[in-house]
């Protein structure tokens, strides 16, 4: 393991910021912790770095325990969210500046500044001033100067937060090629469950101070462990339901709760993907109306309103929208064709469950 944390906790006075957290980063990876604001992620991540102490638990950097390791013999590369370069030096001198604190020889010095200069494509700004240079190359500065002493871990606090989205963009798949192209272990910050999704191998999901779920990007999107990572991650349709006779209903939904005492609270989740839709009105059980539709590129947001006032979100292609013939104002039927049961807190209570074959209309009890 690069990385262990083993029932990690920190309090700032009578504060819990992070509780019992335990979770590991392989050699190689890039890890996303992800999660609201205060969350508990960046007190994580400035305990791994050396910046904060655990108040209780152990954490091991390749199999050292490191809880009393000062910043400097961790062998560790951070980089700050607002970038902290050194405003009166320039590019070569900001890249350099670790090498020379730890007494590198003049000439290894120029030639790894070189290498990293290539790497970052950032040839012909070695004489410029921080101030000269548009918030990506001040970003890729940074990661070049945490990456100069060749760290065996490299720790990114919100790294493209200060950037607009275009470039913000481009700054995550630059990471993505960087990290494939140097292979060096990398934890990083974020609160934008996009950017989690899309850069790393794994995601750690933090909220109020504890460790919530820990899995790939696919994982947690398709498997949440409980409501608030459905909620968090993505778009989750979240219904309350009661069980009456067998069945879990919202609105006019249905859903089976064999064996479920009647008078049960439930939540039921789906994703948008998970809603069928037809414009034929006998085709599935329930009818609705489309209400909004949501240009978002190539995928379309659409809210669907049932006779109950019900609001469901679905999702799909520009091109299943036109080929339906879908408007505003459209009579539909729907069905859900899978779901899950929620937990409020610590655990999922079941797994997807499919609902088919497809119901007939108005027959609640084959759903």
């Amino acid at each position: 393991m690069s990385i262990s944390l083993v029932n990690v906790s920190k309090r700032f006075g009578d504060v819990n910021a992070v509780s019992g957290v335990n979770f590991s980063v392989q050699d190689g990876e890039l890890v996303a912790l992800l999660g609201p604001s205060g969350g508990g992620k960046t007190t994580v991540l400035r305990m791994i770095a050396g910046l904060e102490m655990p108040t209780d638990g152990d954490i091991l950097i390749r199999g050292q325990r490191v809880n009393n390791l000062p910043v400097q013999q961790r062998n560790i590369g951070f980089v700050f969210q607002n970038y902290a370069l050194f405003k009166t030096m320039s590019v070569f001198d900001n890249i350099a500046f670790g090498l020379k604190i730890k007494k590198w020889k003049r000439a290894d010095i120029d030639a790894r500044v070189t290498e990293l200069v290539d790497l970052f494509d950032l040839r012909g700004l070695e004489k410029r001033f921080p101030h000269q240079l548009s918030g990506g190359q001040r970003q890729r500065i940074a990661i070049a100067r945490a990456l100069a002493p060749k760290p065996g871990v490299l720790l990114l606090d919100e790294p493209f937060g200060a950037v607009d989205a275009k470039i913000r963009q481009e700054l995550r798949e630059w990471l993505v090629r960087l990290h494939h192209d140097l292979n060096v272990t990398t934890v990083f910050v974020t609160h934008d469950q996009e950017e989690a999704m899309e850069v790393s191998n794994r995601i750690v999901i933090f909220s109020r101070g504890r460790l919530e779920q820990i899995g790939t990007p696919r994982e947690v999107y398709e498997q949440p462990a409980n409501e608030f990572v459905a909620r968090f991650i993505g778009v989750m349709n979240v219904l309350e339901a009661t069980v009456q006779q067998g069945q879990a209903r919202a609105g006019e939904l249905a859903f089976p709760a064999h064996g479920v005492a009647d008078g049960t609270q439930m939540r039921i989740g789906f994703r948008p993907y998970a809603v069928a839709v037809s414009i034929d009105l006998t085709q599935y059980a329930y009818q609705a109306t489309l209400r909004h539709t949501y240009f978002l590129g190539i995928l379309l947001r659409v809210e669907f309103e049932l006779p109950s006032g019900l609001i469901v979100r679905g999702r799909m292609t520009k091109e299943e929208y036109a080929s339906l013939g879908l408007e505003d104002g459209r009579e539909v039927s729907l069905q859900i064709k899978n779901y899950r049961i929620l937990a409020r807190d610590d655990a999922a209570l079941g797994t997807e469950v499919p609902l088919t074959p497809p119901p007939r209309p108005h027959i609640a009890e084959n759903i």
